[in-house]
């Protein structure tokens, strides 16, 4: 078997190449940039009659290498992506050869849970433990709640929760805020940006090295292989080559896409769809890349103005070939719920704002003659339960509820709120509870 990619950093200051789990640990390399693979292994032969965890294991094991005695890395994935992943075909009205991918059947219901999961046993199984690790992470609303139910009672770490006071829906909420062991949560009086600007001053700060910070955003590399293998099981199981709808924010998604894509993976290229916050569409029609602050939407977790993966996807592929590979769309928010009122009333789904995005997306592509003939598949990034607001809203009833979301009516919450700044965050740490 070939050598196993090593991980380098987008900003290339010297640090040679890392193993996989290194740059796992470690989150962002130590010049600041962003891990990226130094090779890509070709993908192995997939069929249909796999199951989806046998499949991870079998494309995982280019990039990890065998399972050993010392770590036994394949249980993990096994364990970690143990939850279906169903690719359900529309029909009615403009959705002919439309398809959904229906990323949210984990416990917390988003498709942040394939990474975060994944990520945790990993880490869990290779024994990563030193002084405890914790895991600082920015959320618009999925992210948080798939990294804490992921790594709560891992040992060796600890979760740190950063999100923006009024921007996360009250479901998306109660999930951040639930108490788990070894889980704090920091709502914060700004944006996601703001956020995602704190989490990286704890890398560059020096005041925040005894807490030996680590992230599990989609800046970790450790959580774009697992968001690889969803992208490769909907292309075996059509007939032809898909493109692929990805609804955007951090590019996290696309850039799995993508990595995925470059690996040999079949498909008629990538659509992103943003919302308001349409810095990246405005890029890929020609405009230089230009991000600032972001605004606030129905599809609250898309709201990323200065988005962390576009210095990796620039790295990996050039401007003028991400152009070629990638179209870009933004909706704003009555696009957004003339969606969900639509797509439920000529096909009977009931979909998120974050999908509806993607559909109204692709229903503004195949208009203008894109693709001629080629499947769409739309990535469903998370339950509608979420979003119970917005969806009555849109089509005048309540979603159907989500188990682990009816889980928590009850439970006990821990959360303080603090100022956007490195100051506030240690202050508010060094008080911090992080019992059960």
């Amino acid at each position: 078997m070939s050598e196993v990619p090593g991980w380098i950093s987008t900003r290339g200051a010297g640090e040679g190449p890392v193993p996989f789990l290194g740059a796992l640990r470690q989150g962002l390399a130590r010049d600041g940039g962003l891990y990226v693979p130094d090779r890509l292994p070709a993908l192995p032969p997939l069929d249909r009659a796999t199951g989806f965890a046998a499949m991870a294991v079998k494309v995982l094991e280019g990039w990890l290498g065998p399972p050993t005695p010392t770590w036994s890395w394949a249980d993990a994935v096994r364990d970690a992506l143990s939850f279906p992943v169903p690719l359900v075909r529309l029909t009615g009205g403009e959705w002919d050869g439309v398809h959904v991918l229906e990323l949210y059947h984990g416990p917390t219901h988003s498709f942040k849970d394939f990474g975060a999961r994944t990520m945790a046993r990993l880490a869990a199984s290779a024994g990563l433990q030193r002084p405890v690790a914790h895991v600082f992470v920015a959320t618009s609303g999925d992210t948080g709640s798939a990294v804490a139910d992921g790594f709560s009672g891992v040992p060796g770490y600890r979760v740190v929760l950063l999100f923006p006071e009024g921007r996360v829906s009250p479901v998306q909420e109660a999930q951040l805020v639930v108490r788990r062991p070894g889980v704090v949560s920091f709502r914060v009086r700004g944006s996601f940006d703001d956020c995602q600007a704190l989490a990286k001053r704890v890398f560059a700060d020096r005041r925040f090295d005894a807490w030996s910070p680590t992230s599990a955003n989609s800046i970790n590399a450790g959580r774009l292989l697992p968001q690889c293998l969803y992208y490769l099981h909907a292309a075996r199981l059509l007939d032809e080559a898909p493109v692929f709808c990805v609804p955007s924010g951090n590019l996290g998604n696309l850039t799995a896409g993508l990595l995925a894509a470059a690996c040999g993976m079949r498909h008629e290229g990538f659509l992103a769809a943003h919302n308001a916050n349409d810095a990246f569409p405005r890029f890929l029609a020609g405009a230089p890349a230009r991000f600032g602050a972001s605004v606030e939407t129905l599809s609250n977790a898309m709201d990323v103005g200065a988005p962390s993966n576009f210095e990796r996807l620039a790295w990996l592929f050039g401007e003028s070939r991400l152009r070629a590979m990638v179209r870009g769309m933004s909706v704003d928010d009555p696009a957004t719920l003339g969606t969900m009122r639509r797509i439920y009333t000529e096909s009977g789904v009931i979909v998120d704002p974050h999908t509806a995005v993607g559909l109204e997306a692709v229903r503004r592509m195949r208009r203008a003659g894109v693709p001629e003939n080629a499947p769409v598949v739309v990535l469903s990034t998370a339950h509608p339960a979420k979003f119970p607001g917005t969806v009555r809203s849109a089509i005048g009833i309540d979603p159907p509820p989500a188990g682990g979301l009816e889980a928590l009516k009850g439970r006990p919450t821990r959360f303080s709120t603090i100022d956007a700044n490195p100051e506030a965050l240690l202050a508010a740490l060094a008080g911090a509870d992080f019992s059960e």
